[in-house]
């Protein structure tokens, strides 16, 4: 279950040094937007370093590339030899594009699991074509939209209202390929009013997304706590499942609980969440 995930430039030392001290589910080592042009080829070359140790706490890691062709495959190919779990694939626009990417990097892979793609979905037609990105390949582990970039693509601003259709579609296709889905349904570049991400976060699991990025540790308890099933849920859904059992060891296929009607879809998602927890 990854609920949180910690975006962390991987060119500051600084920030590198207390990414593993801040609960995140995962680290996202940014080799992209959070890197100046001339510490891009440094940052890379220290992943070597900064994986393993933004990984001593049992973080997993992600390494978001640059999307330019003169440096995609190299910070991919670094990543992979430093270990990390998985890429955040910027700008991703075409299946086959992601498949190429996994070809390049298959002879790396000899003494190491593959490692995985969190596809970037950041314009409109992307946001179109986001089933067949999400079914590109088997490497494909989740889906999130960036949303920055989105609203820039659409000459729009990053509000709630704007994103929430697109980013909503980009979860759909991440559930109909059966991977993850990532992000609330809000830009994550406004991270000081934590009162509104805390409600982003309650909305974004009322629709099944599973867990969020984020820019500030401040941040990452808010994700962890939001989308974790709580004290009261895990309880609710075990009364549940042990009525609508009992139901059914009655041949009955519908029951009365608590005051609502409860069938099989109910009790799929009352499991689902006691797996999660």
């Amino acid at each position: 279950m990854i609920r949180s995930l910690l975006y962390v430039p991987a060119s500051s030392e600084r920030f590198v040094a207390k990414a593993a001290e801040r609960g995140a589910d995962a680290i996202v080592l940014d080799l992209e937007d959070a890197v100046a042009p001339s510490e891009k080829a440094a940052a890379r070359a220290k992943l070597k370093e900064t994986v393993p140790a933004v990984a001593k706490n049992g973080a997993a890691v992600f390494v978001r590339i640059n999307a330019e062709p003169e440096r995609l495959r190299a910070d991919a190919e670094a990543a992979v030899a430093a270990g990390a779990f998985g890429l955040f694939v910027p700008k991703s626009r075409d299946p086959k594009a992601l498949v190429q990417l996994g070809q390049w990097l298959e002879p790396l892979e000899k003494n190491r699991k593959p490692i995985v793609f969190a596809p970037m979905i950041e314009d409109p037609g992307a946001v179109l074509d986001a089933r067949a990105i999400a079914t590109s390949t088997p490497r494909v582990f989740a889906m999130l939209t960036g949303g920055e970039d989105l609203a820039t693509a659409l000459n729009a601003d990053p509000t709630p209202e704007v994103l929430t259709f697109p980013k909503l579609l980009v979860h759909y296709a991440a559930k109909a390929a059966g991977v993850l889905s990532w992000g609330l349904l809000r830009t994550v570049a406004d991270y000081s009013d934590l009162a509104a991400i805390e409600a982003a976060v309650k909305q974004a699991r009322s629709h099944g997304i599973d867990g969020a990025t984020c820019v500030h540790p401040a941040v990452v308890p808010i994700l962890n706590k939001g989308f974790s099933p709580s004290p009261d849920e895990i309880a609710h859904a075990q009364r549940l499942v042990a009525a609508y059992d009992k139901a059914q060891a009655a041949g009955l296929g519908a029951v009365e609980f608590e005051g609502k009607m409860i069938d099989e879809p109910v009790a799929q998602r009352a499991r689902a969440l006691l797996k999660r927890a």
